[in-house]
């Protein structure tokens, strides 16, 4: 699952299945509150795996250069360097994660495979198993998502990035987007996918006006724009036509 930025949240989910749940799976784009919500899954009496997403990697991008100007990695699909208007979050970010925090969050892989009973060995990735930027929707054609998955040696797929849950079947391999917890495309809420004996989509709602009231006081950078974006997400369609041109080639 995506979270941005509600490890809480997820913790919360978890517990009201804890009779169900034996391993929980973030598949990165937590980077957003990581120094004041590391910690959230702790209390949890499961196994809790991170992977790297875009986010993650550019956070630790820029905090291994010397100077701003000499960051190379932004996350960015294009390649190109982040875009301005992000970079405060970033920046902030990177602040505020302690000493220690710095090489644990460098630890966490890039992909995560689980055996889950009814479904066999399933991979985890953020948004392709060979890159945390590629895009992909579930509408991109199957043969252009087909050279990706050759060869994996698994029964399925669990993937994120585009914050849009769906399931598709691409040849003999179930492909799942978990969706995001924190910042959905399309209907307010929460999304997650609740995995074996069979893969099951969820979608929790939570007080959005206290979320909002919370978010709205913290100091973060671009909260109202962030605010705005989790009570009233842009529509799937509008997603799906502006990722279009990004997605697998």
């Amino acid at each position: 699952m995506k979270t941005h930025p509600f490890l809480k949240r997820i913790a919360r989910l978890a517990i009201w299945l804890i009779a169900g749940v034996f391993v929980l799976a973030i598949a990165g784009a937590v980077y957003q509150l990581i120094a004041t919500q590391s910690d959230k899954t702790n209390y949890l009496d499961l196994p809790v795996h991170f992977l790297h997403g875009n986010g993650e990697l550019a956070i630790l991008a820029l905090l291994s250069a010397p100077h701003e100007g000499a960051v190379t990695y932004g996350g960015t699909t294009s390649g190109e360097p982040l875009p301005e208007h992000y970079r405060p979050a970033y920046r902030s970010t990177a602040q505020q994660l302690q000493v220690d925090e710095q090489p644990l969050l460098a630890r966490w892989p890039k992909t995560l495979r689980l055996e889950i009973e009814g479904l066999g060995v399933v991979l985890f990735c953020h948004a392709t198993p060979r890159s945390e930027t590629e895009i992909f929707t579930r509408l991109t054609p199957a043969e252009r998502l087909a050279p990706l998955l050759d060869g994996l040696g698994v029964s399925a797929l669990v993937c994120g990035h585009t914050h849009m849950q769906f399931e598709r079947q691409v040849g003999r391999m179930r492909v799942v987007n978990a969706g995001s917890v924190g910042e959905p495309y399309g209907a307010p809420g929460s999304y997650w996918r609740l995995l074996g004996p069979d893969v099951q989509l969820r979608q929790a709602p939570y007080d959005l006006a206290l979320a909002a009231e919370r978010l709205g006081a913290t100091a973060y950078p671009g909260v109202q724009a962030f605010i705005q974006g989790m009570l009233h997400p842009p529509s799937e369609g509008e997603m799906l036509e502006l990722f279009t041109p990004w997605e697998l080639k």
